[in-house]
């Protein structure tokens, strides 16, 4: 057979153009892949959300003894549960009932490996519903609808409100929703947005969600990472109101994302997950996957229960500190207009004002060429669903921040319109 001439029937989409055929990860390898190997200045990371390698943001001792006793036991070299063992899951569920006005069990808490597993889980098993849709927030994580992409799961948006600092827009989820609906995702604290929801919110999410008949998956994997006058509410609050499904990780609060130790967690008080077969398919899930290394699921009690609250503290003043340099520096830089100051999570957005920019076609153009030209890197907003704007991480070193937005500044003063 001639290949030359053979027609094949598939074609790869190599353009960045919907978040169902992007992660954030791709993207910011595209952005690597444009970055001058000429220019010999140190590269500012402003893509990403992993911080670990910085020393000011360096997991407490505790953590890293944790580990090291659990490998030195020779303990933790078996194969582990499905569901991830016992003592780690009962762990993660005290940790967590120190924010709810009910008592989690062990059995009602599943590890994960990292919270990307915990999504992978939820889109699948919502997936196997026949007909069934999921809402989901625009700006968002991208995994979900590339998740649900696979899965074939059908998805529908609704938008965060950035003049209300990025609360979900309830009358556009009620809107959405139909009898296939069968859940609604919210991120808290927010990524992209670095917003946090005031408990009257989360309340009235609840609501929302109960009057529709549909569940609530609640992403707090940057839970408690708060600097701002809006303390972390957990959704498991209002789980009488309605089922809550809560995906979490040791990952961001304790640095150490590449650990890879998540959960996914049934807050249900009412026993409704458990009657409509939900918790049934997550455990046949969990029984065809891999789990987290054992050695980290046996350094899970030790990690939680010994960590200071010393060490939180320290880490959301810095990430305050961040926070604070990152927004004033915003405010020095025309062509970016940030709606909401950040008060959780790793990130802000910023809304990009193409008529001040010669030059620029739109958010992929501005961070591709601002990767070449100053060895920057800064998310593209289509890869959060926002097309020209931009995701902004400031969970780096202060002076590193400081560097990268006096080259952003000198970028966008190139590429100003005369």
């Amino acid at each position: 057979m001639d290949n030359g001439t053979k027609k094949w029937g598939f074609q790869a989409n190599k353009g960045i153009n919907s978040t169902a055929s992007i992660s954030v990860r791709g993207v910011i390898n595209r952005l690597a892949e444009n970055l001058n190997k000429e220019d010999k200045r140190e590269v500012i990371p402003l893509a990403h959300g992993d911080p670990s390698a910085f020393p000011c943001f360096r997991t407490t001792l505790v953590a890293d003894e944790a580990i090291f006793d659990a490998v030195r036991s020779a303990k933790n070299n078996h194969y582990a549960p499905t569901v991830g063992l016992l003592p780690a899951r009962r762990a993660a569920a005290d940790y967590l009932n120190r924010d709810l006005p009910y008592k989690l069990s062990p059995d009602d808490v599943f590890l994960t490996l990292g919270c990307i597993q915990a999504i992978e889980i939820a889109v699948t098993v919502l997936a196997a519903i026949p007909g069934a849709n999921v809402l989901l927030p625009r700006p968002g994580f991208p995994y979900y609808e590339a998740r649900a992409a696979h899965c074939c799961l059908d998805v529908r948006h609704f938008d965060l409100l950035p003049e209300k600092g990025w609360e979900v827009d309830l009358e556009a989820v009620e809107a959405l929703a139909d009898e296939n609906t069968v859940a609604m995702v919210i991120i808290n604290p927010g990524n992209p947005c670095g917003s946090v929801y005031s408990y009257q919110h989360l309340e009235k999410v609840a609501e929302t969600a109960r009057k529709l008949g549909i569940m609530v998956i609640s992403d707090e994997v940057y839970g408690h990472l708060t600097f701002g006058s809006t303390p972390f509410v957990p959704m498991g609050v209002f789980a009488s109101t309605v089922p809550v499904l809560t995906l979490g990780s040791i990952s961001k609060r304790w640095i150490v994302p590449g650990w890879r130790m998540g959960w996914l967690v049934t807050n249900d008080p009412n026993g409704i997950l458990q009657d409509s077969g939900i918790v049934a398919s997550i455990k046949d899930y969990l029984n065809i996957s891999s789990g987290p290394p054992t050695f980290i699921q046996a350094a899970v009690p030790q990690i939680i229960e010994n960590t200071k609250d010393g060490f939180f503290s320290k880490i959301n003043n810095i990430l305050g500190e961040a926070a604070d340099i990152c927004y004033g520096k915003i405010q020095d830089i025309p062509c970016i207009i940030c709606p909401h100051k950040p008060e959780g999570s790793m990130f802000v957005m910023v809304k990009l004002n193409l008529t001040l920019l010669e030059g620029i076609d739109d958010d992929v153009d501005f961070c591709l060429k601002l990767a070449k030209e100053e060895s920057v890197m800064v998310l593209p907003g289509i890869a959060v669903g926002m097309k020209n704007w931009l995701r902004i991480t400031f969970a780096i070193e202060p002076s590193a921040l400081e560097v990268g937005f006096e080259r952003l500044k000198v970028f966008c003063q190139r590429h100003a319109k005369q």
